[in-house]
Protein backbone atom coordinates (compact mmCIF):
# COMPACT_ATOMS: atom_id res chain seq x y z
CA UNK A 1 0.00 0.00 0.00
CA UNK A 2 1.35 3.48 -0.87
CA UNK A 3 1.81 5.91 1.76
CA UNK A 4 0.70 9.03 2.45
CA UNK A 5 4.00 10.48 2.37
CA UNK A 6 4.78 9.20 -1.70
CA UNK A 7 1.16 10.19 -2.87
CA UNK A 8 1.97 13.87 -1.74
CA UNK A 9 5.57 13.26 -3.21
CA UNK A 10 4.06 12.04 -6.53
CA UNK A 11 1.68 14.52 -6.72
CA UNK A 12 4.01 17.32 -6.59
CA UNK A 13 6.10 16.21 -9.37
CA UNK A 14 3.14 15.19 -11.44
CA UNK A 15 1.93 18.89 -10.98
CA UNK A 16 5.47 20.48 -11.43
CA UNK A 17 5.70 18.37 -14.79
CA UNK A 18 2.75 19.40 -15.36
CA UNK A 19 2.56 23.31 -15.30
CA UNK A 20 6.17 22.63 -16.80
CA UNK A 21 4.55 21.25 -20.32
CA UNK A 22 1.74 24.07 -20.04
CA UNK A 23 3.96 26.25 -20.02
CA UNK A 24 6.49 24.99 -22.64
CA UNK A 25 3.12 24.62 -24.88
CA UNK A 26 1.46 27.87 -24.57
CA UNK A 27 5.07 30.06 -25.33
CA UNK A 28 5.80 33.37 -24.00
CA UNK A 29 2.53 35.42 -24.35
CA UNK A 30 1.38 38.18 -21.73
CA UNK A 31 -1.79 39.48 -21.19
CA UNK A 32 -1.86 43.18 -19.20
CA UNK A 33 -5.28 44.00 -19.26
CA UNK A 34 -6.12 42.45 -15.81
CA UNK A 35 -1.92 43.47 -14.57
CA UNK A 36 -2.06 43.11 -10.93
CA UNK A 37 1.72 42.51 -10.15
CA UNK A 38 3.92 43.53 -7.03
CA UNK A 39 5.19 46.76 -6.53
CA UNK A 40 8.79 47.66 -4.25
CA UNK A 41 8.40 50.69 -2.29
CA UNK A 42 9.35 52.42 0.93
CA UNK A 43 12.24 52.49 2.65
CA UNK A 44 14.18 49.31 4.35
CA UNK A 45 14.77 49.67 8.00
CA UNK A 46 15.97 46.30 8.68
CA UNK A 47 19.49 45.81 9.96
CA UNK A 48 21.03 44.65 7.21
CA UNK A 49 20.42 48.27 5.52
CA UNK A 50 20.85 50.00 8.47
CA UNK A 51 24.08 48.48 10.03
CA UNK A 52 27.09 49.30 7.55
CA UNK A 53 29.48 46.53 9.42
CA UNK A 54 26.98 44.04 9.13
CA UNK A 55 26.42 44.81 5.54
CA UNK A 56 30.03 44.92 4.77
CA UNK A 57 30.01 40.96 5.82
CA UNK A 58 26.87 39.85 3.62
CA UNK A 59 27.87 42.25 0.95
CA UNK A 60 31.46 40.01 1.03
CA UNK A 61 30.07 36.79 1.46
CA UNK A 62 27.26 36.94 -1.26
CA UNK A 63 29.99 38.29 -4.02
CA UNK A 64 32.66 36.31 -3.20
CA UNK A 65 29.65 32.89 -3.60
CA UNK A 66 28.64 34.89 -6.71
CA UNK A 67 31.98 35.39 -8.39
CA UNK A 68 33.44 31.65 -7.83
CA UNK A 69 33.49 30.13 -11.28
CA UNK A 70 30.81 27.37 -10.95
CA UNK A 71 30.50 24.58 -13.65
CA UNK A 72 29.26 20.91 -14.17
CA UNK A 73 31.93 18.08 -14.24
CA UNK A 74 31.51 14.45 -15.48
CA UNK A 75 34.73 12.62 -14.12
CA UNK A 76 36.84 16.06 -13.94
CA UNK A 77 35.62 16.77 -17.72
CA UNK A 78 33.20 19.82 -18.34
CA UNK A 79 29.91 18.77 -19.45
CA UNK A 80 26.74 20.91 -19.76
CA UNK A 81 22.96 19.59 -19.70
CA UNK A 82 19.75 21.66 -18.79
CA UNK A 83 20.83 21.73 -15.15
CA UNK A 84 23.44 23.19 -15.44
CA UNK A 85 22.57 25.81 -18.29
CA UNK A 86 19.51 26.71 -15.33
CA UNK A 87 21.52 27.02 -12.56
CA UNK A 88 24.53 28.86 -14.15
CA UNK A 89 22.76 30.98 -17.28
CA UNK A 90 19.28 31.51 -16.60
CA UNK A 91 17.73 30.48 -13.49
CA UNK A 92 14.69 31.88 -13.98
CA UNK A 93 13.47 34.65 -16.43
CA UNK A 94 13.84 37.51 -13.71
CA UNK A 95 18.15 37.30 -12.82
CA UNK A 96 20.74 35.81 -13.88
CA UNK A 97 23.16 33.03 -12.54
CA UNK A 98 24.92 35.86 -10.57
CA UNK A 99 22.19 37.84 -9.28
CA UNK A 100 20.83 34.09 -8.31
CA UNK A 101 23.69 33.08 -6.55
CA UNK A 102 23.87 35.85 -4.73
CA UNK A 103 20.34 36.74 -3.54
CA UNK A 104 20.08 33.22 -2.23
CA UNK A 105 23.38 33.66 0.40
CA UNK A 106 21.57 37.28 1.24
CA UNK A 107 18.66 35.48 2.63
CA UNK A 108 20.88 32.72 4.16
CA UNK A 109 23.60 35.34 6.18
CA UNK A 110 20.29 37.98 6.64
CA UNK A 111 17.15 35.49 7.59
CA UNK A 112 19.86 32.53 8.59
CA UNK A 113 18.17 30.74 5.39
CA UNK A 114 17.99 30.84 1.59
CA UNK A 115 15.23 29.11 -0.24
CA UNK A 116 14.50 28.60 -4.19
CA UNK A 117 11.79 26.34 -5.37
CA UNK A 118 12.98 23.86 -8.36
CA UNK A 119 10.37 23.68 -11.22
CA UNK A 120 10.53 20.66 -13.46
CA UNK A 121 9.46 19.95 -16.98
CA UNK A 122 7.88 16.70 -18.18
CA UNK A 123 10.75 14.92 -17.90
CA UNK A 124 11.26 16.14 -14.38
CA UNK A 125 14.27 17.82 -15.46
CA UNK A 126 15.06 21.09 -13.86
CA UNK A 127 13.80 24.87 -15.60
CA UNK A 128 13.20 27.41 -13.04
CA UNK A 129 14.38 28.49 -10.16
CA UNK A 130 12.23 30.40 -8.15
CA UNK A 131 14.00 32.15 -4.80
CA UNK A 132 10.98 32.25 -2.38
CA UNK A 133 11.02 34.79 0.85
CA UNK A 134 12.44 33.19 4.29
CA UNK A 135 9.53 34.28 6.03
CA UNK A 136 7.02 32.42 4.58
CA UNK A 137 8.91 28.85 4.62
CA UNK A 138 8.71 26.34 7.31
CA UNK A 139 9.93 23.13 7.28
CA UNK A 140 7.66 20.60 8.29
CA UNK A 141 8.16 16.80 9.26
CA UNK A 142 5.42 14.44 7.81
CA UNK A 143 4.42 12.29 10.33
CA UNK A 144 4.59 8.46 8.16
CA UNK A 145 7.17 8.99 6.74
CA UNK A 146 9.15 11.57 8.12
CA UNK A 147 10.40 12.94 5.27
CA UNK A 148 11.17 16.73 5.22
CA UNK A 149 8.70 19.23 3.53
CA UNK A 150 8.13 22.69 3.37
CA UNK A 151 5.49 24.52 4.21
CA UNK A 152 4.99 27.72 1.71
CA UNK A 153 2.51 30.80 2.18
CA UNK A 154 1.82 32.18 -0.89
CA UNK A 155 0.95 35.34 -2.31
CA UNK A 156 -3.08 34.45 -2.27
CA UNK A 157 -3.15 32.95 1.31
CA UNK A 158 -2.91 29.19 0.85
CA UNK A 159 -0.10 26.91 1.93
CA UNK A 160 1.75 24.93 0.23
CA UNK A 161 3.35 21.98 0.74
CA UNK A 162 6.38 20.93 -1.48
CA UNK A 163 8.81 18.41 -0.89
CA UNK A 164 12.61 18.73 0.45
CA UNK A 165 13.82 17.34 -2.91
CA UNK A 166 12.07 20.00 -4.74
CA UNK A 167 13.34 23.11 -2.72
CA UNK A 168 17.10 24.28 -2.41
CA UNK A 169 18.22 24.96 1.17
CA UNK A 170 20.92 26.30 2.01
CA UNK A 171 21.04 27.72 6.02
CA UNK A 172 23.30 28.71 8.55
CA UNK A 173 23.90 26.05 11.53
CA UNK A 174 20.96 24.93 13.34
CA UNK A 175 20.48 24.04 16.82
CA UNK A 176 19.80 20.09 18.02
CA UNK A 177 16.20 20.28 17.33
CA UNK A 178 15.52 22.46 14.97
CA UNK A 179 16.43 22.32 10.83
CA UNK A 180 15.95 25.54 9.87
CA UNK A 181 19.18 27.80 10.28
CA UNK A 182 19.95 30.30 13.24
CA UNK A 183 19.67 33.83 11.95
CA UNK A 184 23.19 35.20 12.57
CA UNK A 185 21.44 38.76 12.45
CA UNK A 186 19.44 37.90 15.78
CA UNK A 187 22.76 36.46 17.21
CA UNK A 188 23.99 39.70 16.91
CA UNK A 189 21.24 41.71 18.77
CA UNK A 190 22.98 43.00 22.00
CA UNK A 191 26.01 43.96 19.65
CA UNK A 192 24.38 45.98 17.44
CA UNK A 193 22.18 47.48 20.30
CA UNK A 194 24.92 48.65 22.07
CA UNK A 195 26.35 50.05 18.71
CA UNK A 196 23.65 52.01 17.84
CA UNK A 197 23.80 53.39 21.83
CA UNK A 198 27.11 54.58 20.98
CA UNK A 199 27.03 56.03 17.83
CA UNK A 200 23.49 57.99 19.22
CA UNK A 201 25.62 59.07 22.35
CA UNK A 202 28.12 60.39 20.40
CA UNK A 203 26.05 62.11 17.41
CA UNK A 204 24.39 63.92 20.15
CA UNK A 205 27.46 64.67 21.93
CA UNK A 206 28.66 66.12 18.57
CA UNK A 207 25.68 68.04 18.17
CA UNK A 208 25.26 69.18 21.74
CA UNK A 209 26.06 73.22 22.93
CA UNK A 210 29.76 74.13 23.23
CA UNK A 211 31.96 73.82 26.32
CA UNK A 212 29.32 74.66 29.75
CA UNK A 213 30.15 76.92 32.35
CA UNK A 214 30.15 77.31 36.32
CA UNK A 215 29.68 81.49 37.13
CA UNK A 216 30.61 82.37 41.19
CA UNK A 217 29.49 85.35 42.79
CA UNK A 218 31.14 86.39 46.05
CA UNK A 219 29.24 87.97 48.71
CA UNK A 220 30.42 91.27 48.20
CA UNK A 221 28.64 91.15 44.25
CA UNK A 222 25.62 93.23 44.22
CA UNK A 223 22.21 92.39 42.13
CA UNK A 224 23.01 94.94 39.23
CA UNK A 225 26.60 93.78 39.11
CA UNK A 226 25.24 90.15 38.76
CA UNK A 227 23.22 90.95 35.80
CA UNK A 228 26.01 92.45 34.14
CA UNK A 229 28.44 89.63 34.03
CA UNK A 230 25.05 87.41 33.30
CA UNK A 231 24.41 89.61 30.47
CA UNK A 232 27.78 89.53 29.24
CA UNK A 233 28.36 86.33 29.33
CA UNK A 234 25.12 85.16 27.50
CA UNK A 235 26.52 87.32 24.75
CA UNK A 236 29.70 85.45 24.90
CA UNK A 237 27.80 82.07 24.78
CA UNK A 238 25.91 83.58 22.30
CA UNK A 239 28.33 84.31 19.77
CA UNK A 240 30.42 80.82 21.02
CA UNK A 241 33.80 83.30 21.43
CA UNK A 242 34.93 87.06 22.16
CA UNK A 243 36.39 88.52 24.36
CA UNK A 244 34.79 87.81 28.29
CA UNK A 245 36.32 90.24 31.17
CA UNK A 246 35.82 88.33 34.25
CA UNK A 247 34.75 91.01 37.07
CA UNK A 248 36.19 91.18 40.50
CA UNK A 249 34.25 88.71 42.75
CA UNK A 250 33.52 86.67 39.22
CA UNK A 251 34.76 83.38 39.14
CA UNK A 252 34.12 81.20 35.68
CA UNK A 253 35.32 77.88 35.43
CA UNK A 254 34.57 75.27 32.27
CA UNK A 255 32.93 72.28 33.03
CA UNK A 256 35.17 69.34 31.66
CA UNK A 257 33.33 67.35 28.86
CA UNK A 258 34.00 63.45 29.10
CA UNK A 259 33.47 62.43 25.49
CA UNK A 260 36.13 61.26 24.09
CA UNK A 261 36.95 60.28 20.75
CA UNK A 262 38.95 57.03 21.02
CA UNK A 263 35.68 55.44 22.89
CA UNK A 264 33.64 55.91 19.57
CA UNK A 265 36.39 53.86 17.92
CA UNK A 266 37.01 51.42 20.71
CA UNK A 267 33.02 50.66 20.36
CA UNK A 268 33.67 50.03 16.22
CA UNK A 269 36.43 47.57 16.87
CA UNK A 270 34.69 45.46 19.46
CA UNK A 271 31.60 45.32 17.03
CA UNK A 272 33.50 44.37 13.99
CA UNK A 273 34.93 41.56 16.25
CA UNK A 274 32.00 40.34 17.13
CA UNK A 275 30.65 40.57 13.81
CA UNK A 276 33.31 38.67 12.08
CA UNK A 277 33.05 36.07 14.89
CA UNK A 278 29.35 35.52 14.24
CA UNK A 279 29.82 34.94 10.51
CA UNK A 280 33.27 32.93 11.41
CA UNK A 281 35.33 35.66 8.78
CA UNK A 282 38.68 37.04 9.48
CA UNK A 283 38.30 40.22 11.24
CA UNK A 284 41.22 41.68 9.37
CA UNK A 285 38.55 41.32 6.01
CA UNK A 286 36.09 44.12 7.87
CA UNK A 287 39.54 46.35 7.78
CA UNK A 288 40.76 45.83 11.31
CA UNK A 289 44.59 45.43 10.54
CA UNK A 290 45.66 46.51 13.67
CA UNK A 291 47.54 43.63 15.38
CA UNK A 292 47.24 41.47 12.22
CA UNK A 293 50.31 40.45 10.06
CA UNK A 294 50.26 38.87 6.85
CA UNK A 295 53.22 37.58 4.77
CA UNK A 296 51.13 37.78 1.52
CA UNK A 297 47.53 38.32 0.08
CA UNK A 298 47.48 34.80 -0.75
CA UNK A 299 48.12 33.78 2.89
CA UNK A 300 45.05 36.39 3.97
CA UNK A 301 43.27 34.81 0.82
CA UNK A 302 43.96 31.06 1.65
CA UNK A 303 42.66 31.73 5.62
CA UNK A 304 39.39 33.68 4.12
CA UNK A 305 38.87 30.72 1.79
CA UNK A 306 39.85 27.38 4.49
CA UNK A 307 37.78 29.12 7.28
CA UNK A 308 34.77 30.70 6.13
CA UNK A 309 33.94 30.12 2.31
CA UNK A 310 35.07 26.36 2.36
CA UNK A 311 32.15 25.15 4.36
CA UNK A 312 29.40 27.43 2.35
CA UNK A 313 30.74 26.48 -0.93
CA UNK A 314 30.09 22.96 0.29
CA UNK A 315 27.18 23.14 1.38
CA UNK A 316 25.78 24.82 -2.05
CA UNK A 317 27.53 21.84 -3.94
CA UNK A 318 25.84 18.77 -2.31
CA UNK A 319 22.19 20.76 -2.41
CA UNK A 320 22.40 21.32 -6.08
CA UNK A 321 24.11 17.78 -6.40
CA UNK A 322 21.51 15.89 -4.78
CA UNK A 323 18.26 18.19 -6.24
CA UNK A 324 19.72 19.54 -9.76
CA UNK A 325 20.68 15.96 -10.82
CA UNK A 326 19.08 12.70 -10.96
CA UNK A 327 20.24 9.27 -9.57
CA UNK A 328 21.68 8.12 -12.71
CA UNK A 329 23.43 11.32 -13.33
CA UNK A 330 25.48 11.43 -9.93
CA UNK A 331 25.95 7.69 -10.64
CA UNK A 332 27.75 8.37 -13.81
CA UNK A 333 30.26 10.71 -12.66
CA UNK A 334 28.20 14.01 -13.10
CA UNK A 335 28.49 16.89 -10.17
CA UNK A 336 28.64 20.72 -9.55
CA UNK A 337 31.47 22.24 -8.57
CA UNK A 338 33.06 25.50 -7.08
CA UNK A 339 36.69 26.49 -8.00
CA UNK A 340 37.71 28.37 -4.95
CA UNK A 341 41.19 28.70 -6.95
CA UNK A 342 39.87 31.98 -8.56
CA UNK A 343 40.16 33.43 -5.04
CA UNK A 344 43.85 32.01 -4.23
CA UNK A 345 45.46 33.55 -7.54
CA UNK A 346 49.37 34.48 -6.30
CA UNK A 347 50.98 37.66 -7.67
CA UNK A 348 52.11 36.68 -11.59
CA UNK A 349 55.69 35.92 -10.65
CA UNK A 350 54.68 33.34 -7.96
CA UNK A 351 51.82 32.46 -10.39
CA UNK A 352 53.90 31.42 -12.93
CA UNK A 353 57.13 29.76 -10.99
CA UNK A 354 53.96 27.81 -10.20
CA UNK A 355 53.38 26.79 -13.66
CA UNK A 356 56.22 26.38 -14.73
CA UNK A 357 56.99 23.54 -11.98
CA UNK A 358 53.46 22.21 -12.56
CA UNK A 359 54.41 21.50 -16.04
CA UNK A 360 57.55 20.26 -15.03
CA UNK A 361 56.92 17.81 -13.40
CA UNK A 362 53.76 16.52 -14.98
CA UNK A 363 50.91 17.96 -13.49
CA UNK A 364 49.49 20.60 -15.64
CA UNK A 365 49.63 20.29 -19.21
CA UNK A 366 50.37 23.71 -21.32
CA UNK A 367 46.88 24.20 -22.85
CA UNK A 368 45.34 23.94 -19.51
CA UNK A 369 47.68 26.69 -18.27
CA UNK A 370 46.38 28.27 -21.16
CA UNK A 371 43.19 28.26 -20.28
CA UNK A 372 43.28 29.05 -16.82
CA UNK A 373 44.74 32.38 -18.33
CA UNK A 374 42.03 32.88 -20.37
CA UNK A 375 44.09 31.98 -23.77
CA UNK A 376 43.21 29.78 -26.62
CA UNK A 377 44.22 26.15 -26.05
CA UNK A 378 47.15 24.96 -29.16
CA UNK A 379 46.40 21.54 -29.64
CA UNK A 380 48.99 18.95 -30.05
CA UNK A 381 52.02 18.40 -28.01
CA UNK A 382 50.27 21.47 -25.90
CA UNK A 383 47.64 18.91 -25.06
CA UNK A 384 50.17 16.02 -23.23
CA UNK A 385 51.09 15.91 -19.79
CA UNK A 386 55.50 17.12 -19.68
CA UNK A 387 58.26 15.79 -17.81
CA UNK A 388 61.46 17.53 -17.29
CA UNK A 389 64.29 15.56 -18.74
CA UNK A 390 66.83 15.21 -15.47
CA UNK A 391 64.09 13.33 -13.50
CA UNK A 392 63.37 10.22 -13.39
CA UNK A 393 61.22 7.73 -10.75
CA UNK A 394 63.67 6.91 -7.73
CA UNK A 395 63.07 3.17 -8.85
CA UNK A 396 64.66 3.75 -12.12
CA UNK A 397 68.08 1.55 -12.72
CA UNK A 398 70.81 3.74 -13.87
CA UNK A 399 71.05 2.17 -17.04
CA UNK A 400 67.31 3.46 -18.08
CA UNK A 401 68.92 7.12 -17.40
CA UNK A 402 69.40 8.97 -20.28
CA UNK A 403 72.85 10.04 -19.22
CA UNK A 404 73.81 6.60 -18.37
CA UNK A 405 72.40 5.48 -22.12
CA UNK A 406 74.38 7.87 -23.45
CA UNK A 407 77.78 7.14 -22.09
CA UNK A 408 77.41 3.61 -22.31
CA UNK A 409 76.79 4.36 -26.57
CA UNK A 410 80.30 6.50 -26.31
CA UNK A 411 81.82 3.29 -25.25
CA UNK A 412 80.89 1.04 -27.47
CA UNK A 413 81.92 3.34 -30.15
CA UNK A 414 85.17 3.17 -29.31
Amino acid sequence: MIERGEILKIFQRVKNAAFGAYMAWKGVQYDFSSWAGKTFWGIDNSTLATNETIFSVVTRLSNSMATLPLKMYKNYQIEHNSASDVLINNPNPNMTGFEFIRNLEVARNEKGNGYALIERDIRLQPTRLTLINPDYVVPVIENNTKELWYEVLGDDGNRYYVHNMEMIHVKHISSSSKISGINPIKVLTNATEFDKAVREFSLSEMKSAPNSFILKYGSNVDTEKKQRVIDDFKRFYKDNGGILFQEPGVEIDELERKYVAADTFTTERITRSRVANVYNMPVTMLNDTEGQSYSSNEQLMRMYVDLTLMPIVRQYEQEFNRKLLTPTERKTGFYFKFSVKALLRADTATQMDAYMKGIRTGIYKPDEVRTWEELPPEGGNSDKLHVSGDLYPIDSLPAERSGAQTNNNAGNEE
